[in-house]
């Protein structure tokens, strides 16, 4: 069996969540059947059954536009999607991930007749803030989301939290074909280290214990949140925020603006402004005292998984596929708590907190409780490197894939 992975992002290009479970799952997955990834960027690479193919979105097709035009990259995606056609060919099944390869998967269905696979990252309609990313293009975005989810034979949600998202917003979509598989995280690669090389790279004062934030500077991920609860931390608690790639230069400025006034109030911020290499993030992770995911929209939240796998307790607002990976010390039951959930209140229309000001306050709260108190953090960190090797190993995950294509495959 062949496989056919279609993303927008793939190593080196990786920025986000849905980048790093292609990575992870395409070499798992290689290990059991043919794999061919399609991805933007350069790439090209074979090693053994693991096929990579990196192409550009055709440049007649948006040539011309003026820069503000921030529909480009929804039309460059639907252009690259069709160029794609002329390389599946020898597919048995099409895989997208993120509505930039919907289109690709909905096409090779209706030209090759191979059954389309489809997992959903985020679902737009939940994401009303795109909008200001991709301007008119987020119709567009949105289009091509609903037109793959209504064809796919299969929907993969990473999360049941994303399961009930997903039928929520598209109520035609037949709840049958749509699977649960976790995201996943490498327990070799993803462990607890001393080495410090990166905090003295970043000037974090390693004598001091910090909460961290990383990810990147988008309206999803809640950052600006965490930076308003500086001001109600306990005065010049180190707080590490490995924050960069902003959506737009509007929320760059804003982010800015919020860091600025949170340091004027006495923060005590260590703002790496980018995308950090992955040797980096782990000892960020690992000589944390508390990790936090402040997110107003998480369907999964590989970060945590990250995280929790270095060691770190986890502070992280009580959404979508967080509350079904962070166990809450306060409501632990029959698991160990893994950290602290903040509830969250999101207002209908466009998803970010009904009162942001509490929101923040929440988060400082449960942030100070576990900077305090050491020894509970302790605990709560090597509960989460045990929960992550009882439930979310990227072989279990990819063996279960494997399983839904053979199902379709006939």
């Amino acid at each position: 069996m062949r496989v056919g992975l279609m993303t927008r992002e793939y190593p080196p290009q990786v920025y986000g969540g849905a980048g790093v479970h292609v990575e992870y799952l395409s070499r798992e997955l290689a290990r059991l059947i043919e794999v061919e990834v399609h991805c933007w960027g350069t790439q090209r690479s074979d090693a053994g059954t693991l096929h990579v193919r990196g192409d550009e979105p055709p440049a007649e097709v948006t040539a011309g536009l003026a820069p503000e035009a921030k529909f480009k990259t929804a039309v460059d995606a639907l252009a690259l999607n069709l160029a794609q056609m002329k390389d599946l060919g020898k597919i048995d099944i099409v895989h997208t991930h993120t509505w930039y390869a919907a289109m690709a998967g909905f096409l090779a269905k209706k030209l090759y007749g191979v059954p389309f696979v489809l997992t959903t990252h985020s679902l737009e309609p939940l994401r009303a803030w795109k909008a200001e990313q991709l301007g008119s293009g987020y119709a567009m975005s949105s289009w091509m989301e609903r037109t793959a989810m209504l064809d796919a034979d299969a929907i993969i949600a990473v999360s049941n939290g994303t399961k009930a998202d997903i039928l929520q917003a598209y109520p035609e979509v037949d709840a049958a074909k749509v699977h649960v598989i976790y995201n996943g995280i490498d327990l070799k690669e993803y462990r607890k280290t001393a080495a410090t090389d990166a905090l003295v790279k970043y000037g974090v004062d390693r004598s001091a214990p910090y909460v961290l934030f990383v990810g990147r500077i988008t309206r999803q991920k809640g950052v600006v949140h965490l930076v308003d609860a500086v001001r109600h931390l306990p005065r010049g608690m180190q707080v590490v925020l490995c924050a960069g790639a902003p959506d737009t230069p509007e929320i760059a400025a804003e982010m800015r603006e919020h860091v600025e006034a949170a340091r004027a109030a006495g923060g005590n911020i260590v703002w790496i402004e980018k995308m950090v290499t992955k040797a980096e993030a782990i000892e960020l992770y690992s000589n944390c005292r508390v990790f936090c995911c402040p997110s107003v929209y998480e369907p999964f939240g590989i970060i945590n998984l990250e995280a929790m796998a270095c060691g770190a307790p986890v502070v992280a607002s009580a959404v979508g596929g967080i509350l079904e990976v962070v166990v809450d010390g306060a409501v632990a039951g029959d698991h160990e708590p893994t950290g602290r959930l903040v509830s969250f209140e999101a207002d209908a229309a466009t998803g970010f907190p009904v009162d942001g000001e509490r929101f923040a306050r929440d988060l400082a709260e449960r942030i100070a409780e576990l900077m305090a108190n050491p020894a509970l953090c302790a605990r709560m960190g090597a509960a989460g490197r045990r929960r992550v090797e009882e439930t979310f190993a990227w072989k279990a995950i990819a063996a279960q894939t494997v399983d839904l294509y053979r199902g379709l495959v006939v």
